[in-house]
């Protein structure tokens, strides 16, 4: 289960990384796209608006840390020694740093973003900290650029509102689960270009691309919503995909 992530690690280098040599993508504004990436061509358009990529941080971490946060949503994530997660969105490393000592040194984190100057940041961190069973990873704004079969955890906290290309990034993202593997999406029940997404219209955007949904529960100390989702039966043709614009339209 965790061979792929291991030989991510040896192949991506942590050295190189944390120094920021990758290219990374630049962030979408607000708004919804007139025109598709090229690389996501293939797959409908989500036809709702996004929300503008802002400060990397969602709040301080001694406030996030007074309010239980991580701990909550590890121990709801069922986050183990040994685990092996991507943080999708990582930022400032709130919680790639939190995951990294809790699943101790036979586990991996593997934290992701676009934004070039929250990778440098979050690298010299690592650097910093010495944390060896963490590594860092350009994305693309339509594709996470997993490994496959890799993880037992993917989190995407406080950002699955601004992925322009939800339907491509989450069909992309599939392979990448281990067996048993769960999604755990922490988010806010508001329109999606006002920082948030409506519960049911996550689930929707989820659901169709081969996902269900296996645990939902509001808390106010993580300022929103938690859901969990796993995936089911196989992966959908890019062409078979029903969008969720027309079913669940945004006031």
């Amino acid at each position: 289960m965790q061979r792929d992530m291991r030989n991510c690690f040896a192949t991506i280098g942590l050295a190189a990384l944390v120094l920021g040599s990758m290219a990374v993508g630049a962030c979408s504004a607000g708004g919804s796209s007139e025109t598709k990436n090229a690389t996501s061509q293939e797959f409908p358009r989500a036809e709702r608006r996004v929300s503008a990529a802002g400060d990397t941080q969602f709040s301080t971490e001694a406030a996030r840390d007074e309010a239980g946060e991580s701990e909550f949503v590890m121990e709801w994530a069922g986050i183990q020694l040994g685990t092996t997660v991507a943080d999708i969105g990582a930022g400032e490393g709130y919680y790639t740093i939190r995951l990294a000592e809790r699943v101790g040194p036979k586990g991996r984190v593997l934290a992701q973003d676009i934004n070039r100057g929250a990778l440098d940041r979050l690298g010299e961190r690592v650097t910093r900290e010495q944390l060896d069973n963490v590594a860092i990873k350009e994305g693309a704004v339509d594709d996470p650029r997993l490994p496959e079969n890799s993880f037992d955890r993917v989190f995407m906290v406080h950002m699955y509102h601004e992925i322009e290309e939800p339907y491509a990034f989450l069909w992309r993202m599939r392979p990448a689960l281990a067996k048993g593997g769960q999604v755990i999406v922490v988010d806010r029940d508001r329109a999606t270009d006002r920082h948030g997404i409506p519960p049911k219209l996550l689930f929707c955007e989820f659901e169709a691309v081969g996902y269900r949904l296996t645990g939902f529960t509001e808390q106010l100390k993580l300022g929103g919503y938690i859901a969990r989702f796993e995936v089911s039966g196989p992966r959908p043709d890019q062409s078979a995909i029903r969008t969720c614009a027309n079913r669940y339209p945004q006031s």
